[in-house]
């Protein structure tokens, strides 16, 4: 099914009522496809708002065997293809495709699809506040918050998209003029299954490219995202100091200097100077060195500087709430993983007092352990894997552990434990589901305790 005919009186199915599952049952039926959505939970009131406004029916609270009464099943952003809907689909000899593919023959633009385990939302809004800044017309979407197939059927000269790794899994149409991969770290290995499938996932956004592509990668992911490709496809980040030269064309963040650098062969071109970037940590240079790398490529030479003005990075990833009595409270609660926790905890200056703890995602907290005792004077564990992460730090020799019943709690033993002056972080390393709906409502929690406190006399 590849263009808007095709779909005529066709019965589809969408599994999932979230963001992407309610933008592919308004696109589908907008295109004249009947269509029903099945919900293994309980539809929202805007899910059903929306519904009702375009007749599209639904189940809730599980999938029937209406679900596969159908002549294609289109699996929402998350949904596994473990999931017992998707397996009895295609043991009826349904066909079933994922998101991406469904929707990439209604997208009207230059792609630049952005991906990875960590700092993916920052590079891809930054990218957006860049080319929108430049002039020209640009959708930011995808995972990034908003659905994908609320920018179908639309003329863009740039669709700026955040792409998950579940996502990507089902990828084989949609196509990036640029694939950004800005890391690799173990993540949702509950979801693939294994780190390998993970990462496989994520290389889909270079080996669905098609002529004249080109990836914007980490050098070290080199091997993992695409061995068997030639190195022309990639133009490799690295800080300068540790680049091997492996890649031609690279983008250098030189310490020495405070200065990032696009090199091509023997040619070296400075793109922005550290103190350019308004963003906090060593981290988002790396992120902001990827996103000047891309517009670099796209032709802007001399004005990298003047397209950040702005862009103050976006809620809950290491930003900062408030400074008071001279401890600085940052909010990094999107930091779900270890190897995002890791890396902020690294690009953070200062004595830290970190809180961490939430739901898990079958991670090793060894890698965190580690990295704790090299840079926290002390650690606050709440949540379902407050005992996991207690033992990881105790394994690591690490003894300035505190637990906490709670937000205000942890937020509170923190700042006690601090040596006056000092950052509190919170950068969980898991994600929220046992105590609050998502990330965002930890943040927010975490933010209004904080600015409660400022308030006090």
């Amino acid at each position: 099914m590849g263009s808007a005919n095709d779909l005529q009186g066709k019965r589809i199915t969408v599994i999932g009522s979230g963001v992407s599952g309610k933008g592919l049952a308004s696109l589908a039926a907008g295109l004249g496809a009947s269509v029903f959505v099945t919900e293994r939970k309980h539809l929202d009131e805007d899910a059903r708002a929306i519904f009702r406004e375009k007749g599209i029916e639904w189940e809730e609270n599980g999938h029937s065997g209406r679900a596969c009464d159908a002549d294609l099943v289109v699996a929402g952003s998350g949904i596994p293809p473990s999931a017992p809907v998707i397996v009895e689909a295609r043991k009826r000899g349904i066909p079933v495709t994922g998101e991406l593919d469904f929707l990439a023959p209604f997208l009207r633009g230059r792609i630049i699809g952005v991906t990875g385990s960590n700092g993916k939302s920052t590079t891809t809004a930054l990218l957006g506040h860049m080319l929108t800044r430049k002039g020209y017309s640009v959708s930011v979407t995808g995972n990034i918050g908003t659905s994908l197939a609320d920018s179908a059927l639309r003329n863009w000269d740039f669709l700026v998209v955040e792409l998950s790794s579940f996502q990507l899994y089902w990828n084989s149409c949609l196509s990036c003029s640029v694939a950004v991969v800005t890391n690799l770290a173990p993540d949702h290995i509950d979801w693939h299954g294994s780190y390998e499938e993970y990462v496989r996932s994520k290389a889909r956004i270079i080996t669905t490219q098609g002529e004249g592509g080109v990836a914007v990668i980490q050098e070290r992911d080199r091997t993992a995202l695409g061995s068997d490709l030639a190195d022309e496809r990639f133009v490799c980040f690295s800080w300068k100091n540790g680049f091997s030269g492996r890649c031609e064309k690279a983008i250098l963040a030189d310490e020495k200097s405070r200065s990032v650098y696009f090199r091509n062969g023997n040619d070296e071109e400075r793109l922005f100077g550290f103190d350019d970037l308004p963003l906090i940590g060593r981290h988002n240079i790396e992120n902001g060195s990827m996103a000047a790398g891309v517009l670099h490529l796209l032709g802007e030479k001399n004005g990298i500087p003047s397209l950040f003005p702005g862009f103050g990075g976006l809620p809950h990833r290491c930003e900062k709430v408030a400074e008071i009595d001279g401890i600085l409270y940052i909010d990094d609660s999107k930091g779900t993983n270890v190897a995002s926790t890791c890396t902020a905890l690294t690009s953070i200056d200062g004595p830290k007092a970190i809180i961490l703890g939430g739901q898990g995602k079958g991670e090793d907290y060894a890698p965190l352990a580690e990295t704790v005792r090299n840079e926290a004077v002390a650690a606050v564990v709440m949540g379902e894997e407050r005992d996991k992460i207690t033992a990881a730090l105790r394994q690591a020799g690490y003894e300035q552990i505190f637990e906490a019943e709670g937000m205000e709690d942890a937020v509170k033993t923190a700042a006690s434990a601090l040596p006056g002056k000092g950052v509190v972080l919170l950068s969980p390393a898991c994600t929220s589901w046992d105590m609050y709906p998502n990330y965002k409502k930890r943040g927010e929690h975490f933010k209004s305790i904080v600015l409660s406190l400022e308030k006090r006399p």
